[in-house]
């Protein structure tokens, strides 16, 4: 027995000592990539395996032998127990000291930890230098869009007004904007606008609307962060007016309301005109097809006004225009058909970049677009001047762009990178993103994403999310409701997923030689804008 307890000492102190995560050599990592240590470590796990169950079996048929003598048997539990905690505690090392999951001093006060640091490190000086020559071009171009742009758009949307049938036809409202370039964090070219228009209905109609958070939904759970709208008629002309309620005689006639009007007009006209056949509820592609025919005559109208060729980009979205003028310069139009939910700043929209093949036609996603430029700018005013947080997010959207140019289009999209840093600046101090914090902020920022990518999940960053401020106006019933997993989608089809990851592990390792690649020269003094040269379309 004695013998039997000298091997299991000799086999735990052998174990403890040549462990190879236990004490690791100073300056030694473990590359993903290095195959033959993580062949050489497996191999040596298996042969400290096969040891132990080799000495669990002597041990216990020495355990029958001295079975009668309470002294050996106590001293048998004695030497088990104390075995089975020294290897509990190797085991504990050996996790706590696995690349990746190490504790790391940049572990902020809400748990999130700077995985991004250990994949990528990037000179403070160059992505400095990098931002005011390569990004800072964009500021004053982007103000010159956006002025041609809301411009442009009024005068088609007041010429599309213009002609609609105010029986039959939606009511048009002043448009929104959204997007990277009403944020000022735009920097590739085409330079690209997204408005929203939002629509109204005419009288007698109106909207009822069907949350996905509401306990009486019955929409399906893979259709969380959508709802229904469904079109209702009043009864009677009008609420105000007496003609519906009181007999006037064949000698009294009412000055608002036509009495032939019901019959010159299409009761249903505007059911059968924007809604899904045979139900109440609009339709996505009813509304986007009317769209489509509304824009195309609206520009008829004013066509001679422009020195400028007007196209659809794409058709399966009528409100992807391309302006390209005589010079050759481009500018990428996003004209999206929205429904306002009731008096608050989210709106149904009727295309997302994200919309599944699942996703049916009546059921709309509702944008929050709105509160998060809100909130953007709410955040930016509590931080010090020149604050690096657009930079981060420039950077981050830079690379991506420049990853998808090598290994082409995935899941992962620039809405993606500003939720990320949405998160970082709730979760962050003011203080921490000063300009000469850049380099540290990028780094959380990735590391944000590559732990919201290893864990398969990445939360709206409005809705079920208690960290926004009263100041903002979400509404309580988004604030309260169970957060939405924006990765949820994608983690269901595990090849897109699987690409994503790996695409974003690409950008990781191609960020400093990108950095350094599209860093401007200067010869002769002269500053060559390698970013601003024309991409995608």
């Amino acid at each position: 027995m004695q013998g039997a307890i000298t091997r299991v000492c000799m086999v735990v102190v052998a174990a403890i000592l040549n462990h190879p995560l236990l004490f690791p050599k100073e300056n030694t990592t473990i590359p993903e990539q290095d195959e033959d240590i993580l062949a050489r470590m497996k191999e040596h796990e298996e042969r400290l395996e096969a040891e132990r169950e080799r000495l669990e079996q002597e041990l216990f048929k020495a355990d029958k032998e001295v079975l009668d003598s309470s002294f050996d048997c106590y001293g048998w539990y004695f030497w088990s127990a104390l075995s089975l905690v020294i290897f509990f505690t190797i085991e504990v090392c050996r996790q706590d000291l696995i690349p990746g999951e190490t504790s790391d001093p940049s572990e902020d006060e809400e748990g999130y930890t700077n995985a991004g640091a250990k994949v990528v490190t990037l000179d403070k000086g160059v992505l400095s230098n990098f931002c005011e020559t390569s990004f800072h071009p964009f500021i004053h171009e982007s103000g010159r869009v956006r002025e041609f742009v809301e411009g442009f758009a009024d005068d088609l949307l007041e010429a599309l007004r213009s002609f609609c049938d105010r029986e039959v036809d939606m009511e048009l409202e002043d448009f929104v904007g959204v997007g990277s370039m009403f944020e000022s964090w735009r920097i590739c070219k085409p330079l690209m606008c997204d408005l929203i228009v939002p629509f109204a209905t005419p009288e007698p109609y109106s909207f009822q609307f069907q949350l996905w958070c509401l306990a009486s939904s019955d929409i399906p759970l893979d259709l969380q962060g959508c709802g229904r709208i469904k079109l209702t008629k009043m009864n009677g002309n009008c609420p105000d007016c007496l003609c519906g309620t009181t007999n006037l005689g064949e000698d009294m006639l009412c000055l608002l309301h036509n009495r032939n009007e019901s019959s010159e007009v299409d009761d249903h006209a505007l059911e059968e005109l924007l809604c899904s056949r045979n139900t109440p509820y609009l339709s996505k592609d009813q509304v986007m097809k009317w769209f489509q025919i509304s824009v195309t005559k609206a520009w008829g109208q004013i066509s001679h006004k422009y020195e400028f060729e007007l196209t659809f980009r794409n058709l399966d979205f009528p409100g992807a225009l391309k302006v390209r003028f005589r010079s050759g310069k481009v500018i990428v139009l996003n004209i999206t058909p929205a429904i306002q939910l009731e008096d608050t700043d989210a709106y149904f929209i009727s295309h997302c970049p994200s919309d599944t093949a699942n996703m049916s036609d009546i059921h709309w996603h509702l944008s929050f677009t709105v509160y998060e430029r809100n909130l953007l700018k709410h955040m930016a005013k509590r931080l010090p001047d020149n604050s690096c947080h657009l930079r981060c997010l420039q950077l981050a959207s830079f690379l991506h762009r420049k990853q998808t140019g090598l290994t082409g289009r995935s899941a992962l999209t620039n809405y993606h990178l500003k939720t990320a840093l949405l998160h970082l600046l709730l979760r962050k101090s003011p203080s921490s993103w000063k300009p000469q914090c850049l380099d540290q902020r990028l780094q959380d920022l990735l590391g944000f994403l590559q732990k919201s990518l290893q864990e398969k999940r990445l939360s709206h960053i409005i809705i079920g999310n208690h960290l926004i401020p009263a100041a903002i106006g979400v509404p309580t019933i988004f604030l309260t409701t169970e957060s939405i997993n924006l990765f949820r989608p994608l983690v269901l089809q595990r090849q897109i997923y699987a690409k994503m990851v790996e695409h974003f592990q690409e950008m990781l390792r191609n960020a400093p030689v990108l950095i350094q690649e599209y860093t401007p020269h200067f010869p002769n003094g002269d500053i060559y804008h390698e970013l601003n040269s024309p991409t995608e379309s």
